[in-house]
């Protein structure tokens, strides 16, 4: 009976985990896609090389690697599953 008990308790928890860690994931994508529309609006397509505009791109470039690295750990995530099962 214990033994039944501890494991209801861990799959419990691997299921919040579970479920926060695709909150989390969301969460983050988000506000990637957030910062790269705000840094579009900071743009100055006039002079594109000027003082603001780099750091814009700079930000830009940076929230596509970060979405780009939570696409490639949500696959790697599935194909852990799939390999579990």
């Amino acid at each position: 009976m214990l033994k039944g008990f501890l494991y209801s308790i861990s799959f419990n928890t691997f299921v919040r985990e579970l479920f926060l860690m695709k909150i989390l994931h969301y969460i983050l994508f988000i506000l990637a896609f957030a910062l790269i529309v705000f840094n579009v609006t900071q743009l100055n397509f006039d002079n594109i090389l000027s003082n603001d505009s780099v750091i814009a791109m700079i930000g830009i470039v940076a929230s596509f690697c970060a979405i780009l690295i939570l696409l490639i750990f949500r696959m790697s995530k599935s194909i852990e599953d799939k390999l579990k099962d």
